[in-house]
């Protein structure tokens, strides 16, 4: 599938690695930063969505969000790298049919609010089903958070490309779809946030009271990119708490 990322938002936190990784399902572990475990949410929009070699007059335009969590896993071609993505959420009720079914991941319908005014952006979302809210406001800054696990804006930028990959929770205990992001040109503008909800990442089932906390937030706009469905992952042992 090729299309437009109109604007993609990544906002990220600090995680506990103890934590993350008793949360983790197998055979991910967390990536570390300076001792700490990543994770966030994508919040992304998307225009001219269609099979490749389709005209954009075909394509769908959609808001939708991942919570993603840096994870390595190991292979026998040696460790991989990626992103695990136990939840993710559309507008779009076309992806929320048919995702886990005809293409990678299940998506749930969620209501989407957006506000974007020159270098401010706000996004919102609450799902149908009631378990996910979230909520981002920042404008675009010139470099990153002081305290970042990041030292710099070129170091942050090459953690998150080389997250590319994301294995998606499925249906099926045990079985993670596969989907890879590959886009002409990589580039990220620091956000300075003002405002940011989770209800994900303050879930303190999940995760206790001080071990996460927010660490920075990077924007992307109009960038030509398309999507791979990658081999599905199989672990027979695997036990998810996520879902």
């Amino acid at each position: 599938m090729r299309g437009v990322i109109d604007r993609r938002i990544l906002t990220n936190f600090r995680i506990d690695p103890e934590v993350l990784g008793a949360v983790l399902p197998a055979p991910f572990r967390p990536k570390t930063v300076g001792g700490h475990a990543i994770g966030g949410i994508c919040m992304i929009r998307l225009k001219d969505l269609r099979p490749r070699h389709f005209p954009p007059v075909f394509g769908l335009s959609s808001e939708n969000a991942a919570h993603r969590l840096a994870v390595e896993w190991d292979t026998e071609e040696g460790v991989r790298e990626g992103v695990y993505i136990p939840r993710r959420d559309s507008s779009s009720r076309l992806s929320s049919l048919l995702g886990g079914r005809l293409f990678a991941g299940v998506h749930h319908h969620s209501r989407f609010d957006v506000r974007e005014e020159k270098d401010f952006y706000s996004v919102a979302l609450d799902s149908d089903d009631g378990n996910t809210r979230v909520l981002v406001e920042g404008r675009v800054a010139d470099e990153l958070p002081a305290g970042s696990a990041f030292a710099s804006l070129e170091a942050a930028s090459a953690f998150f490309e080389r997250g590319s990959l994301g294995y998606s929770a499925t249906l099926r205990r045990g079985v993670y779809d596969a989907l890879e992001l590959k886009v002409d040109r990589w580039s990220v503008t620091p956000l300075d946030i003002e405002r940011v909800e989770s209800s994900y990442f303050s879930d303190r089932r999940l995760f206790p009271e001080g071990s996460t906390a927010f660490d920075c937030a990077l924007l992307m706009r109009d960038v030509d990119h398309e999507w791979h469905e990658r081999a599905r992952l199989y672990c027979e042992d695997a036990s998810d708490p996520l879902r």
